[in-house]
């Protein structure tokens, strides 16, 4: 059999287009041809012409893949191919079929059959390869073939046997976390014409990885419920489903005393809908990336595995896989429900965002993984589950290639066979990402057949065990599914594309198959929404700098709930920040502090607004209640260094200035380069006639932000102290400063006297 290899043979002919999608019906080809050339194959052509001799003949057979193998219920394909011939414009494509030979005159380099012939095609090469021949030629010249290729395909008899349920998701990424309702998921049979029906979309919040029982009865998926980012429905397949809040549970109930946030992370169901895993008090890198491939960068850094026994209503650490020390991800069932197998890697925090909960990372925030290119691979462990108990975790063995990363190990349905993903770093959205079969209990890797060269993921196997599943980028940017048959010995065959499973902008992930019929599920309802979730959507909006957008989701949130007072803080915080809407923005400002005077982050957007209106008193109050709700900050915006920053703002422009120092002192203890802070402080030390600290609080401040310099008398009365001490260089340069500073000021009074003063200072400095 002759081998294939993946030279870019996906590549679409026409630069940008995912052109597998586009070509169905528009073939140009006539299946009644006017004039077939004089040397068309006939019935009775030799078996050797449909197998030209020299590959080299001008024509490339992009689609299908030599050997390749369908489903016997599957659609007719899309045959496509490009010829570098240059005085071809005609093509004829001919395969001997059961009767006779059968030729289509080709207007296009593409060919797709009826129904009629693909079924034709389909009966002809169950026991033997079909070999389709394509060969070119000139309308002028149409006695003499100019090109010509073949390609073999073939038919299994074994069927696929179930939909799939999938996720669809524009690109670039960040695109998708900023408006989340814009991600879709189909459900659907390889055996329709039609595109797989939508069956959810418009979710405002975040949905992911969705996994199904063993006999598809279930439905698991991660959702942003409320205010829980960690938040997983689980609810029952059925026609008409009904996402309710009875049906979730939140991640962030594991070991909830410590208040530690997470987010619950690749979460999967049991086979017997039991119990789920999922990855918690965990810290993924995020980062958008500008290449459309791969717009992400994304793997978690830190995390153990956690059990939720839906029967018990409990939640357990994973023995085996709850070392803080290591990253533990990427749990996967065994059929029998009895053994574990995960992702493992030693734990990371990055430097620049130490003990932040932070998700969405920027590339100098994550610069040690974007630029400096710090590994970062895992390894595959094993663990038997013992309902719940855990145990000791071991490496799979042969799983784990030195210098590889190895992640999503998926069983077959009989426990014969594991399927895994191989990349030379991270996980997910690998480009080189590459699957591997061998021996579930271990053994020697194979790398598949079916693998295309971009990237080669999220894969799920039939309920029969015969064909997997996979994501591809093969074609484009935007992933589309494939199919492979496996055969009883874990042999491969080149992929299939489901074209008609997705659009051109919209890319195809996490695909499974569902032990269900095809129309199991027509639709699934968030009934689960809230005001939260508004107001949440309305958060990432606000993170990526869409304040109108943002706007929108938080005053939906109140007709859902007028009291919502997280939304009234946020709509106050943007009309009196954004919109210059102030007396508004204070209104929904007291709204909020009236229905929940505890949530600090009203506190002190009220006290910044009333530090704003100059009503120093009252925003000395509201912020320091801040401080108390929160002592250690939350976010950028209520950072604990700021927050005392401003606290120290508001006393000391209430005329207290003294009393100002000791939140200051508190800042810079949490800060030390919080730039304002010093430079306060600077000041306040020079008002106490404390130069000596001054100065280098000042030095401090003036190096971290130059822009915060911005006060000509405190550069003068340093200017007089460096000359009262006989340092008239540093005193000239102190007076200029503050000389500018006082032009640009119109401070008259003040560039007067120091006009005066510079021309003494400079003779003084010239005699040092």
């Amino acid at each position: 059999m002759k081998s294939l290899r993946f030279a870019r043979v996906f590549k679409p002919a026409i630069p940008g287009v995912v052109f597998l999608s586009i070509f169905i019906y528009l073939t140009g080809c006539s299946e009644k041809p006017e004039t077939l050339p004089g040397w068309a194959l006939s019935s009775d052509t030799p078996v050797e012409a449909f197998t030209p001799v020299s590959p080299e003949s001008g024509i490339k057979i992009n689609y299908p893949l030599d050997e390749a193998m369908f489903p016997p219920e599957i659609i007719a394909p899309t045959f496509l191919w490009e010829d570098t011939t240059p005085t071809v414009d005609r093509w004829v494509l001919s395969f001997r079929g059961s009767s006779s030979v059968q030729s289509f005159l080709c207007k296009e380099p593409s060919w797709r059959p009826d129904r009629e012939t693909w079924q034709e095609m389909k009966k002809i090469s169950v026991e033997n390869p079909l070999s389709v021949t394509v060969t070119g030629f000139n309308k002028k010249q149409a006695q003499k073939p100019l090109s010509g290729s073949a390609v073999r395909i073939s038919t299994s008899t074994d069927e696929v046997g179930a939909p799939i349920f999938f996720r669809e998701v524009i690109l670039p990424f960040l695109d998708a976390v900023i408006d989340p309702s814009k991600i879709r998921w189909r459900f659907g049979s390889i055996d329709s014409e039609e595109q797989p029906p939508i069956v959810l979309e418009g979710l405002p919040v975040c949905g992911n990885c969705h996994s199904f029982s063993q006999d598809g009865s279930l439905l698991a998926m991660d959702v942003d419920y409320a205010n829980s980012k960690a938040s997983y429905v689980i609810t029952r397949t059925q026609e008409e489903m009904k996402l309710n809040t009875s049906d979730i549970i939140t991640w962030n109930d594991f070991r909830k005393e410590d208040r530690e946030q997470t987010y619950g992370l690749l979460s999967q169901i049991s086979p017997d809908g039991r119990y789920v895993l999922s990855t918690v008090k965990d810290k993924s890198v995020f980062v958008p990336i500008e290449d459309l491939y791969y717009s992400q960068l994304f793997f978690p850094i830190k995390g153990i595995i956690a059990c939720y026994d839906r029967v018990e209503d409990k939640f357990t650490a994973l023995k085996g896989a709850d070392d803080p020390q290591y990253v533990q991800s990427n749990p996967t069932w065994s059929p029998d429900g009895k053994t574990i197998l995960f992702a493992r890697t030693e734990a990371y925090d990055l430097l620049s965002t130490q003990g932040q909960g932070k998700t969405l990372l920027t590339r100098e925030e994550c610069k040690e993984f974007v630029e400096d290119g710090k590994p970062f691979k895992f390894k595959i462990y094993k663990v038997d589950f013992n309902e719940g108990e855990g145990g000791e975790a071991v490496p799979l063995e042969g799983a784990n290639e030195e210098g590889q990363s190895s992640y999503f190990p998926k069983y077959s349905p009989d426990g014969k066979w594991l399927v895994f993903c191989k990349a030379s770093d991270y996980m997910l959205l690998r480009g080189d990402s590459r699957l591997y079969i061998m021996p579930a209990q271990g053994g020697e890797p194979r790398l598949m057949r079916c693998n295309t060269d971009q990237m080669n993921s999220w894969h799920s196997w039939s309920p029969n065990g015969k064909w997997l599943v996979f994501s591809s980028k093969a074609n484009g940017p935007y992933t589309q599914l494939w199919l492979t048959h496996i055969d009883v010995n874990g042999e491969s065959t080149p992929p299939v594309v489901l074209a008609h499973f997705t659009q051109s902008d919209r890319a195809a992930n996490i695909p499974e198959f569902v032990n269900r019929p095809a129309d199991a599920i027509r639709s699934i309802t968030p009934q689960f929404l809230n005001d939260l979730s508004w107001c949440r959507a309305g958060d990432e909006y606000f993170r990526n700098h869409m304040p109108q957008e943002a706007l929108t989701n938080y005053l939906y949130a109140l007709t859902i709930n007028p009291d919502c007072y997280q939304a009234h803080q946020k709509i106050g915080f943007l009309y009196f920040n954004v919109f210059d809407r102030l007396q508004e923005g204070i209104s929904h400002m007291e709204k909020a502090l009236k229905i929940e005077p505890r949530y600090a982050m009203t506190q002190f957007d009220y006290g910044m607004a009333c530090l704003h209106m100059k009503n120093y008193e009252t925003a000395r109050i509201h912020i320091a209640e801040a401080i108390r709700l929160i002592p250690r900050g939350i976010d950028k915006q209520y950072d604990s260094a700021e927050m005392r920053f401003q606290l120290a703002r508001a006393i000391f422009m209430g005329g207290e200035p003294a009393e100002a120092i000791p939140p200051l002192e508190a800042a810079l203890q949490m800060n030390p380069d919080h730039a304002e802070a010093n430079y306060l402080l600077a000041i306040l030390c020079i008002g106490a006639n404390d130069i000596p600290r001054a100065i280098p609080l000042m030095q401090k401040a003036i190096t971290t932000n130059p822009k915060v310099d911005r006060n000509p008398e405190m550069h003068a009365r340093i200017g007089a102290y460096y000359a009262e001490n006989g340092q008239y260089s540093l005193a000239l340069s102190e007076a200029e400063r503050a000389f500018t500073l006082a032009q640009a000021q119109n401070n008259a009074a003040l560039v007067d006297e120091l006009r005066q003063v510079i021309p003494q200072l400079r003779n003084l400095a010239a005699r040092e």
